[in-house]
């Protein structure tokens, strides 16, 4: 990335991360996926019980190996069976701290996050003590609108992809609601895959500081 991209790309993390603070949340910038772990290890201590929502961001940042450090109580869900990772979606409500990443955050210092177990976006309203959310700065956006459109072009088929959902989307590359002139933010499929199920608008917050963001200088996830 040359240098005048990254000035205004900087610029624009820093007015968003502004409204993050506005909103009560914390703000980290990190100016490469590499310098997310120190920052990271500085919002945990020894000791934690550390959990996690299902994000391609964390896995790009190799949060991995930090967090299976002895020194934390590492609760990893992708070595559990399926049984033992829905008793853990129950556990995450008393994790000290819990990781993940957002579909979109718009310029305002709002969070948006659609589920389909809707196991990550319940963890992020309510529970753990402390929320690090890490986010790459493609997941910025202009507005709610943006972030609806974000999900259902971007976020939303991709993942169906890797989670090999059979949906609309995943074939198509899109939401089938697109289609319609009138679409609401709800609208999707009918399919069993459908992933688009509940839906976390996350703006100013009541508890300053639980939730934590970290926004990247580079582009990860989804």
């Amino acid at each position: 990335m040359d240098n005048f991209k990254k000035t205004i790309i900087e610029k624009r993390i820093n007015l968003v991360g502004e409204k993050l603070k506005k909103n009560n949340m914390e703000f980290y910038y990190a100016e490469t996926k590499e310098k997310v772990c120190p920052i990271v290890e500085s919002l945990i201590k020894e000791g934690d019980v550390i959990t996690n929502g299902g994000t391609m961001t964390m896995k790009e940042c190799g949060l991995a190996e930090l967090l299976s450090s002895p020194k934390y109580n590492y609760l990893d869900r992708s070595k559990m069976t399926p049984d033992e990772a829905a008793e853990l979606y129950i556990r995450a409500f008393s994790a000290d701290v819990y990781i993940s990443s957002s579909n979109a955050i718009t310029e305002d210092g709002v969070l948006y996050n659609v589920d389909g177990n809707s196991n990550r976006i319940a963890a992020i309203a309510f529970g753990p003590k402390s929320v690090i959310i890490i986010a790459g700065y493609n997941k910025i956006v202009k507005d709610l609108n943006e972030a609806e459109m974000r999900v259902k072009r971007e976020a939303a088929p991709t993942n169906c992809v890797r989670l090999n959902c059979s949906t609309y989307c995943a074939e198509k590359g899109e939401c089938v609601s697109l289609a319609k002139s009138d679409h609401q933010m709800s609208d999707g499929c009918a399919g069993d895959g459908r992933i688009c199920c509940n839906y976390l608008i996350s703006a100013q917050q009541r508890h300053k500081g639980r939730i934590k963001v970290i926004i990247v200088g580079e582009e990860l996830g989804y």
